[in-house]
């Protein structure tokens, strides 16, 4: 028996964890998770409906892209996504935080606003393949509807979209430039942080017909990557760079996140520990509230969800984990990048676990 993927092509997460697999070699069958897929396997394993959702091949139940990829590091050893030293693992968990948790805001505004549409096909195909076209319309409409309904809540509007758009295309210019030098973020290896950026810019502004069009068109080397991260010709090949270097064509990429995600971040941290203080018994909501950020000097509101805190406690852990000599020189390197202060002095809130699927106070 091998292991089973529940997942979708048009699903961002799904594209990270299959991208891993295939890069890692494992032995897996993807599953379409279909509207019976879910019904059926996907809702009475996790308690809600979300994909990916990996299935062992001794029966095993795993959510989350990061646990799924954790599971696999764990019992399969062999070359890892994870750098050993230190610059280089904070980097790569910096940026699959970056990746998986905001950079869902262009993924999501290029999905609905440029491809419309076309999606509401897919989202019909993948919930009832077995339905004919026009029925598969119908029903993705209806699907779709749900998901496009997220938009403003992650702060996109009117006000807030040329700002999205420019970072964006100002982020497309940055890792263009890296790619033309390096295969990877840190080498010819993927790291855990190619990872956390191949979801959105493979599922949403890569597969997506129009967003596509404007990735070959500006960053025709990140299409490049997406192809690289998601055709795999040579699993668990490469490597990272030598003597810990982190290459200077990361440093705007890393200036963006520490600009626009971690100050984000630093309010939702804020408003856990408010809401911690009071409900020390009660159920850690999916949702904190609704917290500013500014992009491109355009300020918004979105909401505050705690496991964006988690993801970048696995950096904040790494870092704080370090021993003197590693801290050095992780500081000295962070001192090169601006604004790299709001995550060196970060003030966390309480801890947070992921297990049994979904996340708490520890």
């Amino acid at each position: 028996m091998s292991h089973k993927l529940y997942a979708a092509p048009l699903s961002l997460y799904s594209g990270k964890a299959r991208a891993y697999l295939d890069w890692k070699g494992i032995d897996y069958d993807e599953v379409l998770a279909s509207g019976d897929v879910y019904k059926e396997i996907i809702v009475p394993a996790v308690g809600r409906p979300v994909i990916p959702v990996l299935e062992t091949d001794d029966g095993q139940i795993v959510q989350d892209t990061t646990c799924i990829i954790d599971y696999f590091e764990q019992s399969n050893g062999g070359l890892s996504v994870y750098p050993d030293t230190a610059k280089q693992k904070l980097v790569a968990l910096l940026l699959e935080s970056f990746g998986d948790e905001w950079l869902v805001i262009p993924a999501m505004h290029y999905r609905w606003n440029y491809n419309e549409e076309w999606v509401y096909g897919e989202f019909g195909a993948t919930a009832a393949p077995d339905a004919s076209r026009e029925e598969q319309l119908v029903i993705g409409r209806g699907v779709g509807a749900n998901f496009k309904g997220f938009c403003p809540i992650l702060g996109i509007n009117p006000e807030t979209i040329p700002a999205i758009e420019a970072s964006y295309e100002a982020l497309l210019a940055d890792l263009d430039a890296h790619f033309a030098v390096h295969d990877y973020l840190l080498g010819s290896r993927p790291s855990i942080g190619d990872y956390g950026l191949i979801g959105p810019l493979y599922a949403h502004l890569y597969r997506d017909p129009a967003s596509g069009e404007i990735m070959k068109r500006l960053a025709p080397r990140v299409a490049a990557w997406v192809e690289r991260m998601v055709d795999v010709k040579e699993p668990l090949t490469g490597e990272f760079l030598a003597d810990d270097q982190i290459p200077e064509t990361l440093v705007p990429v890393l200036e963006r996140m520490m600009a626009e995600q971690v100050p984000f971040l630093q309010k939702t941290a804020d408003l856990l520990k408010t809401w911690s203080a009071t409900n020390q018994d009660a159920e850690l909501p999916r949702v904190l509230g609704m917290a500013e950020f500014t992009i491109e000097g355009v300020k918004g509101q979105r909401i505050a969800p705690p496991f964006s805190l988690w993801m970048l406690q696995r950096a904040r852990d790494h870092y704080q984990g370090l021993d003197d000599t590693n801290k050095a020189g992780v500081d000295g390197f962070l001192s090169s990048i601006k604004d790299a202060k709001g995550f060196q002095d970060f003030a966390e809130g309480p801890s947070l676990v992921f297990e049994n699927f979904k996340l708490s106070i520890s």
